[in-house]
């Protein structure tokens, strides 16, 4: 790993530009704290000859304002991503839903933590989990 991180291949380049970013959100907790770190690393990546890089540093650059708002805010998708990933998997059990109604009503069910349903029929037949008698 060591021979690799200081090697020159693309790679190998790419690796150090994506963890120079994954420092800044692990090392920044304000925005004054976190724009100078994002200047310099949309300067690397700009230079860095990478086209994918590249082309985030300027989706970057052109969203700044937000990115650092998010240190301040601290608001962040993650529980959007959350559910968009279990409606997805809800859709891939399914293989499909006939109805977009019943795909509506599979995302309550899945998303919408409803807490007012009533217990499964057959719950009562089910083995009661050790420790909660």
């Amino acid at each position: 790993m060591h021979w690799l991180q200081r090697s020159n291949l693309k790679t190998a380049r790419a690796w150090r530009i994506k963890e120079a970013l994954r420092a800044i959100y692990a090392k920044a907790t304000t925005p004054d704290e976190a724009k100078p770190l994002f200047k310099r690393w949309l300067s690397w990546a700009s230079r860095c000859r990478l086209e994918p890089f590249k082309r985030l540093g300027r989706t970057i650059t052109k969203h700044l304002p937000g990115v650092l708002n998010g240190f301040q805010a601290g608001k962040h998708n993650a529980r959007v991503e959350a559910m968009n990933r279990a409606l997805q998997e809800a859709r891939a059990r399914a293989r499909g839903y006939r109805r977009v109604e019943n795909f509506i009503a599979m995302a309550y069910l899945v998303a919408g933590k409803l807490t007012h349903l009533p217990a499964p029929p057959f719950a009562r037949f089910l083995p009661i989990p050790h420790g909660t008698d």
